[in-house]
């Protein structure tokens, strides 16, 4: 029970665990979403969101821990039970059906009425752009089109939550970009909670309102897209998330780090990390730049231009580092001629404001 006066959140994960033999797919997750709230499970593919979601959904049973909807354990009820309504990656839909009937087997299967049936059917459809397509069966349909049936059969029971599974993956680029804005903004006015499970990290931050980014059956860090890009918890939230420039260190004292070349950088350091421990001085390509001159202040890491690629709204560079290390720098495209070429001596630079300490090397 939760405390009192303390509202349960609308989903609550409490060490959850599902093994295969010997292999832990989901190892201990504990996770709450907030009624309305928009949370991504973020990883690679065999990270175990996916499992995840199946358990939340009653589709496997866990090996240990609670899954909580509105404070109420739901671990040991079936899928049909649960109230939840999931779009699956392929949609999952009925070929002999209709696009209406396909939205309305859930409302079957609850027993609602005929004309309910008719009368909700309908406002999903209309929900997902679909009004006047109702009588197409899904091979008339084009992929959008059906990833919208799927939805508006996940929507239509009004379910506590909605559970998508990497349902972009099979569109287009043009067409992925967007459903993102389509889905963000049907969720957010039907004010339903949603657990969306993705690999692509454009997805995750163009769309969720927390991350959960998953690693090996467990969770590594959760909190908003802007914490998890500008503020990683861990090296592998720093690489997964975006492209980071890693530069090996050690803690010198409370207030800096030297990196492997010597350079003292001035860098509060946590009380989690003791003098002499291994760090990475982690800065996102965008946040660095190239100069000539060594600055007075700030990371300066002496290197060589390598290679420079013209991405047209930008510009990357690649540095080899003095130290032996490689430096990834991307700067806008002014639409003046590339300062710097192949061969130059150049510094990487950085305001230490711009850096963040990651434990371990």
């Amino acid at each position: 029970m939760g405390n009192a006066g303390v509202a349960e959140p609308a989903l609550r994960l409490a060490g959850l665990e599902k093994h295969y033999g010997a292999t832990k797919a989901v190892a201990g997750i504990d996770l709450s979403v907030g009624h309305g709230e928009f949370v991504t499970l973020l990883g690679p593919s065999g990270c175990g969101k996916t499992t995840t979601l199946a358990l939340i959904a009653g589709f496997v049973a866990p090996s240990a821990g609670e899954i909580h909807l509105k404070g109420r354990s739901v671990a040991d009820l079936p899928a049909f039970r649960r109230d939840i309504g999931v779009v699956f990656q392929d949609y999952a839909l009925f070929p002999h059906m209709t696009a209406a009937e396909n939205v309305a087997f859930g409302l079957r299967m609850r027993k609602v009425s005929p004309t309910d049936i008719a009368r909700r059917v309908s406002e999903a459809l209309d929900l997902v752009q679909l009004k006047g397509l109702g009588e197409r069966r899904p091979l008339q349909m084009s992929g959008g089109q059906r990833q919208r049936v799927a939805l508006a059969r996940a929507l239509v029971i009004n379910p506590t939550v909605l559970l998508l599974d990497e349902p972009l993956s099979n569109l287009d680029l043009k067409l992925r970009e967007e459903m993102r804005v389509e889905i963000v903004s049907i969720q957010r006015r039907l004010n339903i909670t949603t657990v969306f499970v993705t690999h692509d990290q454009s997805e995750a931050l163009v769309m969720s309102d927390r991350i959960a980014v998953m690693h090996a059956g467990t969770i590594e860090q959760v909190g908003s897209p802007a914490d998890i890009y500008e503020r990683p918890a861990t090296r592998f939230v720093a690489e997964f998330i975006g492209r980071m420039n890693l530069f090996a260190g050690r803690v010198s004292n409370s207030r800096s780090v030297q990196t492997a070349g010597g350079i003292d950088i001035a860098l509060p350091v946590p009380d989690t990390m003791p003098i002499g421990a291994p760090v990475s001085v982690a800065v996102r390509p965008e946040r660095v730049r190239l100069t000539k001159e060594r600055p007075a202040q700030g990371l300066a890491l002496a290197g060589t231009v390598r290679q420079m690629f013209y991405l047209g709204a930008t510009r990357e560079y690649r540095i080899d580092l003095e130290g032996g290390e490689r430096g990834v720098v991307e700067t806008p495209n002014d639409g003046t001629i590339g300062r710097f070429a192949c061969g130059d001596a150049v510094w990487l630079t950085a305001s230490f404001e711009d850096c963040r300490l990651i434990p371990g090397e």
